[in-house]
């Protein structure tokens, strides 16, 4: 028995949803995941999503918040059903049939992509669910930078100039802040399960109450939306077209998103994690943001954010 069957096994055992004889002719298949280990069980209970926690990962995700958002979700008809969970981060949840998972491939290919993702984003920040996580941007990139600052690594060269340089962006997006709603937070493609007639999310591991376009601006990073699919996300959204204050938003959230998820990459990259060349993830992430922030298109942006 290798590593990874070892690992199911108990993993398995420890959330109590499978007998010892389901657990040993259940049948397993790998599913991926960037910091975590994700698989596929297909028992005599029926088909389940087991979720192993990547090593470090409890340096900076609260797993009992983390279940508390994954349930809500699910009460929405936005996630699956939450079977099991453990409080250092083991998850059991019901596969959902017939359902791809997106990539920005996806996106671009698969007819009606852009639309679906936003239909279900509406209906997460519309479902009145409560989570129990304030997402904070600039509290969470305080946060970031103390868990790197105990690690032996380097932040990119200017990282400290433009956090500086976002002050104006803090400023209007306080200026007139959105009501907060239960968010995604971490909207990668891969966290989407497109059945073709309806999308689900999955993944709450950075959810929390939050300024829901957000979610839009990181959701247009992560697929990688071409001009024309992100307008169909945007006004699938929007039923329409946006003012120029969510607009604003929308596009601030695209530089802040990378700004945010640059120091995620650094730790990943810290704690060896081998699922991809992390400094590379992180210094790319950031040279966007730089670029970005840098137009004068942007700085149009906040003054419209700035003017409500």
């Amino acid at each position: 028995m290798d590593q990874d069957a070892r690992d199911i096994a108990d993993a398995l055992t420890r959330l109590s949803a499978h007998s010892a004889d389901e657990i040993a002719q259940a049948k397993v298949s790998r599913l991926g995941g960037l910091t975590n280990r994700v698989f596929l069980i297909d028992s005599a209970r029926g088909a389940h999503v087991l979720r192993i926690p990547g090593k470090g990962t409890e340096e900076y995700i609260n797993r009992a918040v983390e279940a508390v958002a994954a349930r809500a979700a699910a009460r929405a008809g936005v996630s699956p059903e939450v079977i099991a969970t453990t409080e250092d981060g083991l998850m059991l949840t019901v596969a959902i049939p017939d359902a791809v998972t997106l990539s920005p491939e996806g996106f671009a290919s698969i007819a009606g992509a852009p639309t679906r993702a936003a239909q279900v984003l509406r209906k997460l920040h519309g479902s009145g669910e409560t989570f129990a996580f304030r997402f904070e941007l600039f509290a969470m990139i305080d946060d970031y930078l103390k868990v790197l600052s105990g690690k032996t690594i380097d932040l990119p060269n200017g990282y400290h100039d433009v956090l500086a340089s976002a002050d104006a962006v803090r400023h209007a997006l306080n200026a007139h802040a959105l009501p907060l709603t239960a968010c995604h937070c971490d909207p990668l493609s891969e966290n989407f399960l497109d059945t073709g007639s309806r999308m689900w999310l999955v993944d709450w591991e950075y959810s929390g109450m939050n300024d829901p376009l957000w979610d839009l601006g990181d959701v247009i990073v992560e697929a990688k939306l071409a001009p024309d699919k992100e307008t169909e996300f945007i006004h699938a959204y929007f039923s329409g077209a946006p003012s120029a204050a969510e607009q604003g938003r929308v596009v601030i959230y695209k530089a802040m998103c990378d700004l945010l998820w640059t120091l995620w990459g650094l730790i990943q990259h810290a704690n060896n994690n081998p699922a991809d060349d992390f400094w590379v993830y992180a210094t790319g992430r950031f040279e966007r943001c730089k670029a970005l922030m840098a137009t004068s298109e942007f700085a149009e942006h906040v003054k419209a954010v700035s003017r409500g």
